[in-house]
């Protein structure tokens, strides 16, 4: 799989590899019976502690993201990428309220807050370099 893992982020790992996954999913790069990596393998591949990544993967099957095949391992379900789209715009919703607020209360008013979201949304259009 490919995640990435920030320990210095705020987040706990188990959360991150839950999020990147329902994001792989919403986007497509995952997609509805493709495997991930068994809890070993990610385990390796991010040098962290296989507990953790059992953790996010009952979270993943708990929220229906994943389910278990007998003898074989862990796959997307069937209709989690509509979840995970919908979870995927709950979150940048929330952080995007989040920032508002601040921008809000710190004095800012409308007309320089859309100004600023025009300018960070052409910057994020830009190819990353």
């Amino acid at each position: 799989m490919f995640l990435h893992i920030e320990t210095d982020n705020g987040l706990a790992v188990y959360d991150q590899i839950v999020r990147q996954v329902k994001f792989a999913v919403a986007d497509g790069a995952l997609s509805a019976g493709e495997m991930v990596s068994s809890v070993r393998e990610l385990a390796k591949e991010l040098a962290i502690n296989p507990n953790t990544v059992a953790r996010a993967y009952r979270q993943l099957q708990d929220d229906g993201v994943l389910s278990q095949v007998r003898g074989t391992g862990l796959v997307v379900e069937n209709g989690a990428k509509r979840a995970c789209m919908a979870e995927r715009k709950r979150l940048i919703r929330a952080r995007l309220h989040d920032v508002l607020v601040e921008a809000h209360q710190s004095g800012l008013d409308e007309s320089q807050i859309q100004e600023l979201i025009q300018d960070e949304l052409q910057a994020a259009r830009r190819p990353a370099k």
